[in-house]
């Protein structure tokens, strides 16, 4: 088996695409057309590729991005660097293996290299989302605000160092 953590590649979007959608209960659409300016955008653009299958992604920002997510232009508005984590999908059938860790650990890494102090992101907390909780307050994160959203939604909007 081979496994690794590498840059997104043009091949990888209809994966990263199926990706989103299996998980947009929790996600904002994608479409083709969005994930191109996200990708375009974003600083980091990483995937988990288990024997050449695309298995989970993650895209983050950093600050000054052309971004319309209202969490990220939290951020954007009261930090002067920063690295966004926007969306971490790992493939249902997959979950449970240390992918998303995998990819946060390349990212705090990342982070580190480009001297980003922070790293931030959301997660819903109503209604909650407790394993997102568990699993960011292990890197780190500790709450810096709160935000509702369109639908009901209410994030807790979270910093890490980087």
């Amino acid at each position: 088996m081979s496994l690794r953590v590498r840059n997104i590649v043009a091949a990888d979007t209809p994966a990263i695409l199926a990706l989103n959608l299996e998980s947009e209960a929790v996600l904002s659409p994608m479409d083709a057309a969005r994930y191109a300016h996200l990708l375009a955008q974003s600083a980091y653009g990483r995937v988990v590729d288990e024997d050449g299958v695309v298995v989970a992604f993650l895209l983050a920002f950093r600050e000054g991005a052309d971004y319309d997510s209202v969490n990220y232009r939290w951020f954007d508005a009261r930090y002067e660097a920063f690295l966004y984590v926007d969306r971490v999908v790992v493939a249902q059938a997959h979950q449970g293996r240390g992918f998303g860790a995998r990819l946060y650990d390349d990212l705090f890494a990342f982070a580190r290299d480009a001297h980003v102090s922070s790293v931030t992101c959301e997660f819903d907390i109503d209604p909650p989302n407790e394993a997102s909780r568990r699993f960011h307050a292990r890197y780190g994160f500790a709450e810096v605000g709160t935000q509702a959203l369109p639908g009901g939604k209410r994030v807790s909007l979270q910093r890490a160092p980087g």
